[in-house]
Parts: structure tokens; sequence; C-alpha cells
């Protein structure tokens, strides 16, 4: 009985040993989790703080690109207003501006006032099929240049104005061999004739100056009657905004 009891307390001992070590492992278990848990309390407070961060310097952003898309409205409204009142002075100087061409002129040959345009008719400055002033169309725009270089210097500086020259043809085709290959040619070649002569003549200032050929496109009478093609063939100058 003795021997019994002794090999019962022997195994309870040893069972004993092994419950206190499996304890002893859940304990170390229990602290790796413990720790775990903290570092990644730790993770989560500084995401927290990093989450708050960004979010302040998201909001500062934004109210960065929204101020800066208030002052670019602000300007482009500024700028819009600067160009309809350039407009509406350049509109408003052109009107009192042609009303006095108009009782200059008169009834001067060659020449007409229509709306806002001086409308010449080429005949009266070049030969046919030509580009080159003729002696009686440098007479016509020295007369029409002088008025217009001594009127332009009461536009005022804030207007960014300019004399544009326009020249067009009538719808006959350009002979073979010539010397412009289409109407378009010539009516360039023709207003560039004009814009150099204001130029070199009567110091007319350049950056105020454009040449534009239309060609036989914008006809201002149908057809292909005689009539209608001499009204067609023109130099037209108008007073625009540039």
């Amino acid at each position: 009985q003795l021997t019994d009891a002794q090999s019962a307390s022997t195994e309870d001992q040893r069972r004993l040993a092994l419950l206190n070590e499996q304890v002893a492992q859940l304990q170390r278990q229990v602290a790796g989790l413990q720790d775990l848990l903290g570092e990644s309390r730790a993770r989560e407070a500084e995401a927290g703080t990093q989450i708050d961060s960004l979010g302040s310097e998201l909001n500062a952003a934004l109210a960065r690109v929204a101020a800066e898309e208030r002052r670019r409205a602000e300007l482009e409204a500024a700028e819009r207003a600067r160009l309809e009142r350039e407009a509406a002075n350049l509109e408003r100087y052109r009107s009192e501006f042609f009303g006095r061409m108009r009782d200059i002129i008169g009834g001067r040959d060659g020449v007409q006032i229509v709306g806002d345009r001086f409308v010449f008719q080429s005949e009266v400055l070049f030969p046919p099929g030509s580009a080159d002033l003729s002696p009686e169309g440098q007479a016509q725009i020295r007369s029409i240049g002088q008025l217009l270089l001594d009127a332009s210097r009461e536009i005022p500086e804030d207007i960014d104005w300019v004399l544009r020259v326009d020249g067009h043809t009538d719808n006959a085709q350009i002979r073979p061999g010539g010397a412009y290959a289409s109407n378009w040619e010539l009516s360039q070649a023709r207003a560039l004739s004009v814009v150099l002569y204001l130029i070199d003549e009567l110091d007319f200032p350049p950056e105020r100056l454009a040449a534009t050929g239309f060609g036989e496109f914008r006809p201002v009478v149908p057809g292909s009657s005689p009539e209608a093609r001499a009204a067609n063939r023109r130099i037209e100058l108008k007073l625009t905004e540039r």
C-alpha cells in the first residue's frame, strides 16, 4: 500500500510539474500577446496622429485652391470688363470718327464709306491684274491715309486698335502665266501693297496695320455680270480692335 501511495504521489507530482510548465507557457504567450497588443495600439495612435495631420494639410490645400480659384475668377472678370470697356470705347470712337470722315470725304470719286469701312474700287488704285499702286491710287491712299493717321492720334492709348486693309477680287479666273496664281494671291498682294505704301510714305505705325486677302469669296454683289464684278473688285480699310 505504501508503495502504491508513493507511486501515486510521484505521478501527481509529475502531473503538477507538467501543469506548471503549461501554465508558464500560457503566461509567456499572454505576455507576448500583451506586447503585440501594446505595439498595435502604439501604431494605431501614430496612424491616428498621421491621419489628423494629413487631414489638416488637406484642408489647408483645399482652402488654398479655393482662394486661388476665386482670385483667378476675379482676374478673368476684370479682364473681361476691361475688354468690354475697350470694345465699347472703340465702337463709340469709330462711330464718331466715320461720321467726321463722311463729312470730309463727301462724294469723292473712287471711295465710299460703307458702314465702318472705306471702300476703294480696284480700278481706281491698280492697273488690271496688278498689285502695283497707280499714281492715281497712290494719291487716293495718301489722302485717306493722312486723314486716318491724323485721326488715329486722338484714339485713347488704352484702346488696342488696328487698321485692317482687306483685298477683294471678282470671280474671273486668273489668266495662266500671270504674276499671280489665284485671285486669293492677287487680293493679298494688293492689300499688302496698300499697307507698305502707308508705312513707307506716311510713316503709319506698322503695328497698327494688317493686310488680309479674301479673293473672290466675299462678294458684295452676287453674280458674274460686269457690274457685279466691278463692285466686287475693291480694297476696304476698316478701323477695328486687334
